[in-house]
């Protein structure tokens, strides 16, 4: 007998959330390990990754979390999960496997709205285990992790506040190395969101637009606005946005006298990640090699 992998508990869970309205996380793995798998001999249900948790519960969250991709789940609001209406009609069919589940458009679609110019080619299910070196599958599984939490990321800085987006922006520059930044007035702002510091003096000023969108892109009319609303003594921008910008408002900055650096939601949570700024480090692991240099003394 042996602990199932995590796309194996993919009906499980539906299962558990079909006969509820929601439950919390931690108290869906609990239940799917009770209903499901409590015949397996106590060691099993024991087991322990490296960091301390559980094996088995910590399966059944990823696979929460690869259904919530592909929204055969939700979460209506923090830690609760409820089954959706897609996943309500893929226990009609009884079985759903990690390919499927890989090749539905909203898993893509979920997938892709964090890919970067920096985006690892080595993608959970890609790495073939009996092919691959420790290093392959260590690589593969941070990747995973890594863009699971960028795709969680982008999806929380959908749902804040716009004024306290704008903040956060701001943190993030600062935390990028700027200096000092100063948030404008919520009236008559006139399309600037925040003014930061290039040097520790300020003599070097660079204004900021953040634009928190769901799918909205960023258009050419909202490019011209910010650079209109740049006074006469910078000529240096950031524009960002949780979304996407057209092809007329990337034309537009790229055109403009001033100097325009445009981010995106899938470069922003790049920087927030490699920054630390609305996540936190949760394990560290140390891999150890041989000291030959032990051995090689007189």
């Amino acid at each position: 007998m042996e602990l199932p992998k995590y796309h194996e508990t993919f009906i499980p869970i539906l299962e558990t959330l079909n006969k509820v309205e929601s439950l919390k996380s931690r108290e869906l793995a609990s239940k799917v390990r009770d209903l499901y798998y409590s015949d397996l001999p106590q060691e099993l249900l024991n087991q322990k990754t490296t960091s301390g948790a559980n094996v088995l519960l910590d399966r059944i969250l990823w696979g929460k979390s690869y259904l919530k991709m592909a929204r055969f789940v939700s979460y209506p609001k923090r830690g609760v999960v409820q089954i959706t209406e897609k996943g309500k009609n893929i226990l009609v069919k009884g079985q759903l496997s990690l390919y499927e589940l890989q090749n539905d458009p909203d898993f893509i679609n979920y997938r892709e709205s964090v890919n970067s110019e920096k985006h690892n080619d080595i993608e959970l299910g890609k790495v073939k285990v009996d092919n691959a070196s420790p290093q392959d599958l260590i690589d593969s599984g941070f990747s995973s992790i890594e863009t699971e939490v960028k795709t969680e990321l982008l999806e929380k800085l959908k749902e804040l506040d716009p004024y306290y987006f704008e903040k956060v922006i701001l943190i993030l520059l600062k935390k990028m190395g700027y200096g000092d930044f100063i948030e404008t007035t919520k009236s008559g702002d006139g399309g600037i969101d925040g003014i930061i510091n290039e040097d520790k003096l300020g003599l070097e000023k660079i204004y900021t637009q953040a634009k928190r969108y769901n799918e909205t892109k960023v258009r050419e009319k909202d490019i011209r606005n910010f650079i209109g609303a740049m006074s006469g003594d910078t000529s240096k921008g950031v524009f960002i946005t949780t979304s996407t910008f057209d092809d007329s408002a990337v034309k537009k900055a790229h055109e403009a006298h001033h100097s325009i650096i445009l981010i995106d939601g899938a470069k922003l949570v790049d920087l927030m990640h490699q920054y630390n700024v609305g996540v936190q480090v949760k394990t560290v692991y140390e891999i150890k090699e041989i000291d030959n240099d032990f051995f090689e003394g007189e």
